[in-house]
């Protein structure tokens, strides 16, 4: 792969990863939208390692706590709030790993790759997204977060295996649904992806190692930088705007690309 392959790919992933826009789908495109060639598997990992340091780097403060409280959860008591923290994203998790399982013992994976596939989910789930953005209350904050609604944003989260649809993005339709504020809805979102990135990356990662060389690594070292540094930046940029703006912005720009890739699916 040349320089610019590798950095297109990775500030591609590490923009879109966290913004509620769907990193899959905009990585399942580029290749056909560019005329370049797959980026394959090694630099799948390589993005997914970079765009988990950056969340986790912009989130430390909540990390450190759950990582406190998980040798505690560990002796079965979720007492503290590290604990209570590291059983909630657990459980968060358990749906998606669950979901991508039987979607990749199946096939379906692969069939749902599809342009109008992806131009279907991001028109509809932007709009969703849309409308539970303007209609869900705002009195819960990221100290609210409980039992029940894990499991609602768990179950909200396996859906987001469907290209297109954003994982981010899913799981903050889902949290506005259960009245969380736009920040808080954004923050807790960020931390579920982190048990779900660590656990694809190991997945891919898994399925990559004995077929990785010298030059793969060199090749996935670079795109982990960039996606780290994109991903960041655009995490940061986010975060700090939802204070003031709605996420509308991000529903545009998905009614938008969906209605084109539909046009062009049709055709």
């Amino acid at each position: 792969m040349t320089l610019f392959h590798i950095f297109l790919v990775a500030v591609v992933q590490g923009i879109t990863e966290f913004l509620p826009i769907s990193s899959s789908g905009h990585l399942i495109l580029l290749p056909g939208l560019t005329g370049m060639q797959d980026q394959g598997q090694v630099i799948d990992v390589a993005v997914h390692v970079g765009t988990l340091f950056a969340v986790i780097l912009y989130f430390w403060a909540d990390v450190r706590v759950a990582l406190v409280g998980l040798p505690r959860l560990l002796t079965g008591r979720a007492d503290t709030p590290g604990a209570r923290l590291a059983f909630l994203l657990l459980v968060a998790t358990i749906p998606a790993v669950i979901f991508g399982l039987i979607l990749k013992l199946t096939g379906l994976n692969d069939a749902m790759r599809g342009i109008t596939v992806i131009g279907w989910t991001m028109l509809l789930f932007g709009l969703l997204l849309y409308w539970a953005d303007q209609t869900g209350a705002t009195e819960k904050t990221d100290a609210d977060w409980g039992l029940g609604d894990a499991i609602r944003m768990g179950l909200w989260q396996a859906v987001a295996l469907i290209p297109g649809t954003s994982r981010s993005g899913i799981t903050i339709t889902a949290a506005r649904m259960l009245g969380y504020a736009r920040h808080d809805a954004a923050k807790i979102a960020m931390l579920m992806s982190i048990p779900v990135i660590i656990a694809s990356g190991t997945l891919l990662g898994i399925e990559v190692a004995a077929t990785a060389n010298a030059r793969a690594a060199r090749d996935g070292a670079i795109a982990a930088v960039f996606a780290f540094v994109a991903a960041l930046l655009a995490l940061s940029l986010m975060m700090r705007l939802l204070r003031a703006v709605s996420f509308t912005p991000y529903v545009i720009y998905r009614v938008i690309l969906g209605g084109i890739l539909l046009w062009i699916g049709y055709r």
